[in-house]
Order: structure tokens, then sequence, then C-alpha cells
């Protein structure tokens, strides 16, 4: 992540927010959205970083390959700096796609930087009055951990709507969104498992199987939330997902340092690692520092820990629902959610 935009994204935050504030005193309760069925209509949104034109081609054809409609958002394909336009813009963007009758899926072009900048700003009553769909990772995370603690909607931390989706991204995203199942199993795919960097690599940090609803994200986003109104509430029995990019292991030992002092990662059910791929073009890069900064970090929790799942910024991607109950096994590299996302 550009720890630029995320400096600049904290500072927008407001120093009090007193509707995100109240409304989280109290967990509330799970609302799943309605699944999605061929032919439905899907609202794309950028309320976070611009796309290229290119990129909302590749976003558009996704979707209709899949079977669904698109209707696009009046500033998702616009530019203003690294944002794809003003929060106001953006912000509006949500809400009508939220509002909107017709569409039965929010789906993000894509992360970047200035999600965090929405949050207090956010209409939380009316998304929780039309729960839908909504899908995103990397910045996205500052808004599915902001709505699903205010509102109790399962949101989706999966692929963006410019990802280039490989037949495991897509099967994957569509058995959770369309096709639901329970239990369902999923781990690390043949293309990852193939990959010859040392990052795509699973590792054991601490061994064993456990319980607990699902919530995490981007480890930047996570960190940068931290202290603010919007960060991780009530992790107690619960699972954490983290996945990161381009961060080299100074970085990710000072973000995961902040999470720990700022929460209690020790309650914790367990902590399911993505894929820290590096985006480098040196396909040998050694992992051996980063995972060395992940034992030191996290292996001391008395928690199952195991890194290498398969999500994060990288090609084969599962995709994760927030608020259900999953079971993590390190030794057998698996991820199972119990109950379905969707109704």
């Amino acid at each position: 992540m550009n720890r630029r935009d995320l400096i600049k994204g904290a500072a927008a935050l407001p120093l009090i927010a007193t509707t995100m504030s109240a409304r989280t005193v109290a967990a509330p309760k799970l609302i799943k959205p309605k699944r999605l069925a061929p032919g439905d209509t899907v609202g794309i949104i950028a309320p976070a970083s611009a796309a290229t034109p290119e990129a909302f081609d590749r976003a558009v054809a996704s979707m209709t390959s899949m079977g669904f409609k698109v209707k696009i958002g009046n500033s998702a394909r616009g530019r203003l700096g690294h944002l794809s336009a003003t929060d106001k813009e953006r912000l509006a963007d949500l809400h009508w796609a939220f509002s909107d009758p017709e569409i039965k899926a929010v789906w993000c072009i894509r992360g970047g930087g200035g999600a965090p900048r929405l949050l207090g700003d956010v209409d939380y009553a009316l998304i929780k009055k039309n729960p839908k769909i909504f899908v995103g990772f990397s910045d996205i995370t500052a808004l599915h951990i902001a709505i699903s603690q205010a509102t109790g909607l399962v949101t989706f931390h999966g692929p963006v709507a410019s990802s280039e989706y490989s037949e495991y991204t897509r099967s994957n995203v569509l058995n959770m969104l369309a096709s639901p199942k329970s239990p369902l199993s999923v781990g690390r795919s043949e293309f990852n498992n193939a990959k010859e960097s040392a990052l795509f690599r699973g590792v054991e940090i601490t061994k064993g199987k456990t319980r607990g609803r699902l919530t995490g994200g981007n480890l930047s986003l996570l960190a940068a939330l931290a202290g603010t109104p919007y960060a991780l509430k009530d992790i107690k029995g619960k699972l954490l997902f983290i996945e990161e990019i381009g961060e080299p292991p100074y970085r990710v030992d000072r973000l995961l340092t902040q999470l720990r002092q700022s929460l209690d990662l020790k309650s914790l059910a367990g902590i399911a690692l993505g894929i820290f791929d590096d985006n480098s073009v040196d396909n040998a890069k050694d992992a051996t520092p980063v995972i060395n900064v992940l034992r030191d970090r996290l292996g001391d929790l008395g928690i199952p820990v195991y890194y290498g799942l398969s999500f994060g910024h990288i090609r084969d991607m599962i995709t994760l629902p927030y608020g259900i109950e999953a079971e993590l096994d390190t030794s057998a590299a698996t991820l199972t959610f119990l109950e379905t996302a969707v109704s």
C-alpha cells in the first residue's frame, strides 16, 4: 500500500463520529444479503482510487461474462489526482448503488487509496435498510470494517471489478455470491502452489484447528484504522484474516506491532494470512525476512496462525465473507466456511 495515501486518508477522518460510535456500542445482528442470480444488475463504483479506461472495459466484460448486467456510478470513471473523484462524489455513488432497487450487488472497481476519507459521512442506516452484496479488497478494507461493525451486513473481501478473473477466482466468487454451499472448504490454488516465488509457499506458523467469525483485510488499512472510531472492535473469539503487498519486512513489523498494541490479538481464535506478494519481477524473491517477522509478531500469541492461503493481491484468490463462522485448519491449509454468506 502507498503509505502517503494512507496517512492522508487517516488525517481526513473526523476526530469524533457520533453516529458511528453510537451504533457500534453493541455488535449488530448479522444481515445476509440476497444471493445473485443470472441477469441481476451489478453497480460498479470507485470509492477509492481511479481506474484506467482499460480497467473499466475489463471490469464490464468480466461482469457480463458472469451473466450480470452493469450500471456504473456517475463519478466512477473520473480521475482527481490519486482519487477517482471528490469525497462527496464518491460517497454519492456509494449511496446511489445501495439505494437503487435495480442493483443487487455493489462492486468496487479497484482499491488504491482514499476509502477511509468517506467513513465519517457514510449513511450506515441507508445501507442497513438496503442490504446488498458489497465486494472489494485492499483499500476497500476500510469500508468493509466500518459497514460490518455499524450494520451487521455480511460484505465480501474479494476481487475488485477490474481484477483479471482466473477460473479459480471466478468460480470462488460465484460459489460464494450466487451458488452458496455449506460447509465449503478453500485453501491454496494449484497455480499458487506452482509459483517459484518463496512468498507463495504455505507456512504453519502456529499449528492448530480453530473456529470463529471472520474479520480482517489489508494490513496497512487495519493499522491505519487503529485509534479511530472505525477500528476493529470486539475481536475476541474471531478469525482474523490479513493480506498485504509490497511492504518490506520492517514495515510489516511496524504495522503488526501497531495492531498488537491497539488490539488484544491473543483473544482471537486464530489468524489466516494470505500471500504477501511483493509485486516484484524477481520470482525467486526470498520470503525468509517476511516470514520471520510474521513468526516473531504472531507466533507467540498462543493461537493457530497460517501463512499462504489464496487471498491478497494475487491472480488466484478466494472470496472471504465478513461475519461468517469459519474454521481454520493449519495442517490441512484450509479455511472452511461453516455457513452460507447470502440468503
